[in-house]
């Protein structure tokens, strides 16, 4: 079979099913009495070693298998959840995560996993009882499923047999190789549909739309076809290995309950009760359909791309609409301005991921780190379904990894310390994020020990950052902001945690490449909060655009604070620097003419607009020739040859054909 087909498929399907044992395992690590989450384990990675022997990836196969064996000696109560249990699984999760990136880089997924398997070995042996065969004990168990019905559903099937209704017990089995169960799955309940009334499903739907079953699934349905006909009509669906129709047995509660008892998995005869119990009385209707679709990545940034070409397109129009003076063309692009505003929103809401998908990296980072520094740490997520575009999300990983590091060594105190000082001897670090206007805020806040400002005052004097007599005058948080310096460090040891000097200067130059700006408030003894403010997208601007003698720059409407007219009198010059008194805030002005070298003409005016723009809580004032007005741009890069330019983010084109330069204010202000 080729399977290149469902690659794809397989990696989506893979990382999903590794993310729920990674936070599933990290639940049984606080609840290991729950054997509910070893169920859940189980099911993710037995779901995972069927995909992966079927692409043909026996690594992979091979210790997701020997898992299964650790986690089924659980269920069993013949193994119990030790810290050693869970640090060999959390090891053993971690190469399958490095197999299946290997996988999606084109590689075959091999890797040595012998050592993890032998010490799976060792766990499982550390048990009483062989391991069962699962093969050959799921197919009997399905095969010989039997409903368990309520008042209710009797009462309907005795109701509908008097109307000369059959109740049929079907059961359907998929081909090994099939891989999209789910999909064959939802084909077979829509060839059933009009054939009669569904009562009850084992699994429920819901797991049966999830695709959460093995290779077998049983209906209960009401009908007035004959067995042959049924069994016909569910063999067209492709992928399908055997259909078995038959009457119905029911079970008896009261004869069945002490035989679950004796059952070698216990825990799932109960699981299959619960659920039982659980599926609501209507669920003799169909399963809904998929609500969602996956799309590849490529499909939406092409989207996004030929979209960015109606944006530009649309603003050409605006122009020569004004320019003609026809009203019915004037109405036309006004209506055509606001289906592409809506579309616009659209476009941008599908680039939207949550902030969760780098989040859940982090609980069992923490984990690794706060073992090997001998902390006791609680990390707490809240906000993680805050949604940022996917570009931000790619690139924002790595920054807040450094700083919960940093939380982590140099924020929570040890234990002892703690103890000392009165606080809980577990420390505690917040991860949260939220919506606040036209930004995605970010913040990491710990309650440890809180910014030493004398040393780093010391260690910034000692770096030749700042004088004495400056330091002085500065805020708190204006000496907070020197940790970001490069090669700044006050960790009086190095370790592999942190304390080499690199790290929050990466951090704070990414930060700003992305348009967003990080901010550090801390108070001794009680802590510190790192917060960091990024805009929701990167592709669509709003800009306010300028003049500046000929040539027209754009500059992002999420960093300005103002723009005002300047008046002679209000300049004044610090050291031969050109400032401005804004609301009791000296600040600099900034002429772009001077940063970018514009031509000046012989009649030209003195410049007397100034745009008011901010990074944090500090702001410098842009002197421009003139404001053109607001407009939405499309932020395009300027390549490869035209890289790292000084305050340019980068170029749009204006509904005139002309080309603008998008300023990035953020290099701007000091």
């Amino acid at each position: 079979m080729d399977t290149n087909q469902y690659i794809e498929v397989f990696l989506d399907e893979s990382r999903e099913h590794l993310q729920a044992v990674n936070d599933n395992l990290l639940k049984l690590e606080k609840q290991p009495e729950d054997l509910s989450i070893v169920s859940e384990i189980f099911r993710s990675a037995h779901t995972l070693k069927g995909m992966a022997a079927t692409m043909g990836f026996e690594d992979v196969a091979s210790l997701t298998h020997q898992m299964e064996n650790v986690l089924d000696k659980i269920r069993n109560e013949e193994l119990h959840v030790s810290t050693d249990v869970v640090d060999i699984t959390f090891a053993a999760v971690e190469a399958l995560e490095e197999m299946v990136a290997s996988i999606s880089e084109g590689n075959d997924g091999k890797k040595d996993v012998s050592d993890l398997v032998s010490k799976l070995e060792q766990l499982e042996n550390g048990g009483s009882a062989p391991v069962s065969q699962e093969s050959s004990s799921t197919s009997e168990s399905q095969s010989s499923i039997e409903f368990e019905l309520d008042e209710y559903q009797a009462t309907v099937i005795a109701q509908a047999k008097e109307q000369g209704f059959e109740a049929l017990h079907i059961n359907v089995r998929l081909n090994d190789d099939c891989i999209l169960k789910a999909a064959r799955a939802y084909m077979v309940f829509e060839k059933l549909e009009d054939k009669g009334d569904l009562i009850q499903t084992v699994p429920v739907v819901e797991d049966i739309e999830d695709g959460n079953f093995e290779q077998e699934f049983s209906l209960l349905m009401l009908t007035k076809e004959s067995k042959e006909d049924l069994e016909k009509l569910i063999h067209s669906v492709s992928e399908i290995n055997r259909v078995d129709v038959s009457d119905l047995k029911v079970k008896d509660k009261e004869q069945e309950q002490p035989k679950a008892q004796e059952d070698e998995d216990p825990n799932k005869a109960k699981s299959e009760v619960a659920a039982t119990k659980e599926a609501p009385a209507n669920n003799q209707s169909a399963p809904k359909q998929s609500k969602t679709i996956r799309v590849n990545l490529e499909r939406i940034d092409n989207l996004m791309n030929l979209f960015e070409e109606v944006v530009i397109d649309r603003s050409r129009l605006e122009d020569l609409g004004q320019k003609l003076k026809d009203q019915e063309l004037i109405e036309t692009i006004e209506n055509m301005t606001r289906v592409t505003e809506d579309m616009q929103g659209l476009m941008l809401s599908m680039r939207m991921v949550p902030v969760e998908q780098v989040f859940n990296r982090f609980p069992r980072m923490v984990r690794g780190i706060t073992k090997e520094l001998g902390k006791e740490i609680d990390l707490e997520i809240t906000g993680a379904d805050t949604e940022l575009d996917r570009t931000v999300i790619d690139e924002i990983g790595d920054p807040l990894v450094h700083l919960i590091r940093n939380s982590l060594d140099h924020g929570i105190e040890s234990p002892q310390k703690r103890k000392e000082v009165g606080k809980s001897e577990t420390g505690k670090v917040s991860l949260r994020a939220f919506h606040s206007g036209n930004h995605v805020f970010i913040e990491i806040e710990d309650d440890g020990g809180g910014i030493n400002r004398e040393k780093v005052e010391a260690k910034a004097i000692e770096n030749g950052l700042l004088s004495a007599e400056h330091s002085e005058v500065l805020s708190d948080e204006e000496i907070y902001q020197m940790i970001f310096s490069s090669g700044f460090s006050t960790a009086d040891q190095i370790s592999d945690i942190s304390g080499r000097g690199v790290g929050l200067d990466v951090v704070r130059s990414k930060i700003e490449s992305l348009g967003g700006n990080i901010i550090v408030e801390s108070e001794p003894g009680k802590g510190s909060k790192f917060s960091i403010q990024l805009p929701l997208t990167l592709s669509i601007l709003t800009t306010l655009l300028v003049n500046v003698q000929q040539e027209t720059y754009a500059i992002p409407l999420s960093a300005i604070v103002e723009t005002m007219l300047l008046e002679e009198k209000q300049v004044m010059f610090v050291q031969g620097q050109k400032v401005i008194d804004f609301r009791g805030k000296v600040i600099p002005l900034v002429s772009l003419r001077d940063i970018f070298n514009v031509p000046t003409a012989e009649d030209s005016k003195e410049e007397n607009s100034i745009v008011i723009v901010h990074k944090g809580d500090k702001m410098a004032g842009l002197l421009v020739d003139s404001f053109i007005g607001q407009k939405e741009v499309v932020l395009k890069s300027l390549g490869n040859y035209l890289r790292d330019i000084f305050a340019i983010s980068g170029a749009t084109i204006l509904g005139d054909g002309e080309v603008s330069l998008i300023i990035d204010p953020n290099a701007l202000v000091k």
